[in-house]
């Protein structure tokens, strides 16, 4: 079983758990038809319709990471499997005619489902908003592809440079202020060590993305080096910078990570820097950034009783 799919698997476990408690529910008080009875249009189209969305269920759990917006779309689906199930099952079994709780189960799910599912897709419109968003930033440069990263969807250390230039003088002409933001994934060596540097170039991909999902749509996210990321936050006070930055922290610290070989979780965190311009070049503003960034690595001081 793919390593996504295990880490689904309860979810799995449970609308297995619900088909069965729906089809015991239904011997328990019918009968089973005669083949004679069987309506094959009817379990041909009901039936086949609960087949292909198990199957859309199988690929958004094999596809997608948890979260938000596979949960939704994962009961959603769900919701609608189990309403075309028992209406398949009634195909099979007869029951008597004063019971009535058995177009609940038919029908009761599906309005519900499609709810789901529609918060669910909603949700995964404004990630990609968000992300396209930031992809339209590397579009502009796109033909010099040798200022993008090739581990990452992001601009590398010298499109970084180069944006925090014009976003320099823009602020200076504007009279506005200008932050940065350095975030660096702790002990990432360790995940390079222990699990492989493909893994590790999945995790910095991963980070990237959620990082940019916690983005303004007016903000830059490079990386500037190795586990070393860099946020441009144009029109930004340090005070405001700060707060974005221990959020981006708190994203990292909760991401939900698992290793492709075996499907455990990886700890992740991130120590964050901020610096506000003043009357800096890119490369003293940069070198400033990496400076508060060690102060923030180190550990703290321990007075001795």
């Amino acid at each position: 079983m793919p390593p996504l799919l295990k880490f689904h698997a309860w979810k799995l476990c449970g609308l297995l758990l619900a088909a069965n408690f729906g089809l015991l529910a239904y011997l328990s008080v019918g009968t089973l038809k005669a083949l004679s009875e069987w309506n094959w249009t009817d379990i041909g189209g009901e039936g086949g319709s609960a087949l292909l969305v198990l199957v859309w269920i199988g690929l958004l759990l094999k596809s997608r990471p948890a979260g938000q917006v596979t949960t939704l779309l994962f009961y959603g689906l769900a919701c609608l499997f189990f309403s075309l199930w028992m209406d398949t099952l009634d195909e099979f079994v007869q029951l008597p005619t004063g019971i009535a709780w058995d177009k609940w189960l038919e029908s009761g799910p599906m309005p519900v489902g499609f709810i789901l599912m529609t918060l669910g897709i909603y949700h995964w419109h404004r990630e990609q908003l968000a992300i396209s968003a930031q992809m339209e930033k590397r579009e502009r440069l796109f033909r010099e592809h040798r200022l993008f990263d090739k581990v990452t969807p992001l601009g590398g250390a010298d499109y970084l440079r180069l944006q925090l230039q014009q976003a320099l003088q823009e602020a200076h002409s504007e009279q506005q202020p200008l932050s940065l933001v350095i975030l660096d994934l702790d002990d990432f060596s360790r995940v390079n060590r222990e699990y492989g540097h493909a893994e590790g170039d999945r995790v910095l991909q991963v980070v990237s993305q959620v990082v940019v999902l916690n983005l303004r749509r007016q903000d830059l996210l490079c990386r500037l080096a190795g586990d070393r990321f860099v946020v441009l936050l144009p029109n930004t006070g340090e005070q405001q910078a700060r707060h974005l930055a221990l959020e981006l922290q708190a994203a990292v610290q909760h991401l939900a990570y698992k290793s492709h070989l075996h499907g455990e979780r990886l700890q992740l965190s991130a120590s964050v820097a901020v610096v506000m311009a003043q009357q800096d070049s890119p490369e003293s503003l940069l070198q400033r950034l990496n400076l508060a960034l060690a102060r923030a690595k180190q550990p703290p001081f321990i007075k001795r009783a």
